[in-house]
This record gives C-alpha cells, structure tokens and sequence, in this order.
C-alpha cells in the first residue's frame, strides 16, 4: 500500500473516532453563545440546594408553630369496692353515694362542726342557757354539718367533673367515675338540703335568717379555684359560718349585743384564719396534679414560702380568737387553754409537716382538727362551766 492510501485510512479512522467520542457527551443541540441550553444545564444542577433548604426551613417551621397538647389524665384507676369500715356494711348501690359525701371521710364534717362549737361554748356563758341545753344544741350542730358537709361535698363534685378525671386523688369519685350521673346527684343534692333545712329548723327562727345566706357560699367555693389562686379564702368564708350560729341558736340577739356582735365576728374571722391555713396543707396533696390541670390554689401561689405563710396564717387565727375572748369576757382559762393550746399545736403542725409527702399532709389534716380544735373546745368548755357554776354558786348563797 502506498504511502497515500496510508495517510487517507489514518484519517478516517480518526474522524470516526472523534465522531463517536463526541457523541456520548455533547448536546444533541447544536451549540451556539445565543443558545439556553448552558444557562438550562446550570439550574439543574443547582435546583438541589433550594429543594434542601425548603424542606430543612419546612421541617423547622412545622416543629416550632407545632401547638401543646393539653394534659393528658392521669394513667387509669382500678376502683375496688370497699372490703373494710362503714362502707363495706352499706348495700353495693347505696357506696356511691356515701363515697359521694364523704362518709368514709369525716375529717371535713369536723371542721365545719367546729365553728358551730366554738360559738355555742362561747355564747353560752352570755345566755342563761344550762349545760344539757349547750350539750343538745352543740349535737344538734353535729347532725346539721354531716348533712351539709355532705351537700357541699356533692356539689364540689358536680363543679369538678370534668377536673376530677385529671387528679389522682379524685379520679375514682364517683361522679368523676360515672358511677353516679349528675342528675342523679343533682336530685340527690337537693334531698340533703331539704334535710339540712329540718335541722335548722330545730333552732330558734333567727338561726334561720342568719344560715341561709351561707348556702350561696357553698355554691360558689367550686368556682372560685377556677378564678383565684386564693379559693381556700372562700372556703373559710363558707366552713366558718358556724362561727355565727351559736349566738341565735342560745337565743342571743346579735344585732342588739354589741358584745355578742363583736365577739362573733372576731371568732369568725379567726375561722377564716384556721380554715385557709389547714386547706392550705391539704392542697399539697394536690398541688403536682392541680398544675396540670389548671386548678389554682394557695399552695399554687406561694409553694415556695408556705410555712411562712401559715405562721401568719397562726399568728392571726390565735389573736383574733383572743380578741373573741376579750369581747365575751371570756377568764384565764380560755386564754391559757384555749389560745395558749391553739399556739402550741399549730406552732408544732407548722414545723413538723413534710409539704412534699401527700401522706404526711393528709396526716396532718386529719388530726389537726382533733389536735388545734380540741385545745380550742377544752379551753372554752371548760371556761363555761367555771363560770356557770361559779355564778350558779353565788345566785344560791345570795338566797
């Protein structure tokens, strides 16, 4: 083969090299400067980076405009019927209703008892009453607050339904547990009432005038820890109004006794004290509970000073009861045992009481009602009867 022939094969084999190599790469499209293709190729292979930032910015917006949840109830309760105690002596459909007022729990008829005492002790070295008349009045007390304290329990329930659920100590009530239908409870609400009425009604007829006005109380206490860190306020206002009662029901007009007027409002207020200062103790049972689901209360309020506050709490309820003293001419005695008792015990409650232990608060409201209001009650009681029959003493030798 020729040295031409040589150079023809050689370039065309290289023609049909280049031809194919350029094929595998190239645009099909011509290339020109004018064409868009270049500037087309350029946002393909930059289109990734603002798809990644859209869906990086996306998934950051939806995590922080993402809304709270509301508090979820606490895990389920097992109600088990109750084996042991009064309860368990009761027919199976009456235990909801028991469980309904408390009956297994007395502690509460108690303290509402108590003002009902301490007036009728106090009142009654003012009135020419005898110790079987204070006696009968101060029983016939004790049946009108296991009524009533049963009616304000049941109407706390009927308010509380939808937060009862959310607490552990109260989700198995048995409202909460939809053992007893708000109806039902209604119409049975309205049954003690009518109850609480006969009771009154054994009193003398201005107890009448001077009670009623306590039931609007009792209806609104439920509202007031929706509203107010401070509900425990009202709930002395309510459980104090016995404070008031013993005067009328010995047959001692309060509006025509500026003594009697005066030493009625001293004691009640000194209830209040009393009142917030225990409700305060048991409201720490609650108060994780409660935070979640948005029930206020004074523990809430002021977790962090609580003794402090119930020392003023102490320091008021016991001068305000003095002041009662003074104001019903009340002897050493009274003060001694009464006021200097009421100091003592709440002094000792106050330091003793482990706010953070559900079991010792509950401890401490039991028995502090024993502890502070039987000193209370000694002190009185035993005042009247010194005085009763130091004055029945006289009246015989000045015969």
């Amino acid at each position: 083969m020729s040295a031409c022939h040589r150079l023809l094969r050689l370039s065309a084999s290289r023609r049909a090299f280049s031809t194919t190599t350029t094929k595998s790469w190239l645009p099909t499209q011509p290339y020109s400067r004018l064409s868009p293709t270049p500037r087309h190729l350029s946002l393909q292979l930059s289109s990734p980076k603002p798809l990644i930032a859209y869906h990086t910015t996306t998934k950051l917006l939806s995590q922080t405009t993402t809304t709270p949840s509301p508090p979820s109830p606490p895990p389920p309760q097992i109600y088990t019927p109750p084996t042991t105690g009064l309860l368990s002596l009761l027919p199976p459909s009456w235990i909801p209703y028991a469980e309904l007022i408390r009956l297994d729990k007395p502690a509460g008829t108690y303290y509402l008892y108590l003002p009902c005492l301490f007036s009728t002790l106090l009142a009654a070295p003012l009135s020419p009453s005898h110790p079987l008349t204070v006696l009968s009045c101060s029983l016939l007390f004790l049946s009108g607050a296991i009524i009533m304290r049963g009616a304000g329990c049941t109407i706390n329930d009927l308010w509380d339904r939808n937060l009862d659920p959310h607490v552990t100590r109260t989700a198995l009530r048995p409202i909460a547990r939809k053992a007893i239908t708000p109806l039902n409870a209604l119409i049975f609400t309205g049954g003690q009432l009518l109850a609480g009425l006969a009771v009154l009604l054994q009193f003398p007829t201005s107890c009448f005038y001077y009670a009623t006005p306590s039931l609007l109380l009792v209806t609104l206490y439920p509202l007031a820890k929706r509203v107010t860190y401070y509900p425990q306020f009202v709930l002395g206002l309510t459980f104090s109004w016995g404070a008031i009662l013993g005067f009328p029901a010995l047959g001692i007009d309060l509006l025509s006794n500026s003594a009697a007027m005066t030493a009625a409002g001293l004691l009640y207020a000194s209830n209040v004290a009393w009142t917030v200062l225990y409700d305060m103790i048991y409201a720490h049972q609650d108060i994780k509970d409660d935070a979640k689901a948005g029930i206020k209360s004074i523990a809430l309020k002021h977790d962090k000073e609580t003794k402090q506050v119930l020392t003023g709490l102490a320091a008021v309820q016991v001068a305000l009861l003095a002041g009662a003293g003074v104001a019903a001419g009340a002897g050493p005695v009274f003060f001694i045992g009464g006021c200097g008792g009421a100091a003592v015990t709440l002094g000792v409650m106050i330091k003793r009481v482990n706010l953070k232990s559900v079991k010792d608060c509950w401890w401490w409201f039991v028995n502090g009602c024993w502890i502070t209001g039987g000193a209370i009650s000694l002190g009185l009681g035993t005042d009247y009867l010194i005085r009763y029959y130091s004055e029945t003493k006289v009246e015989k030798e000045d015969q």
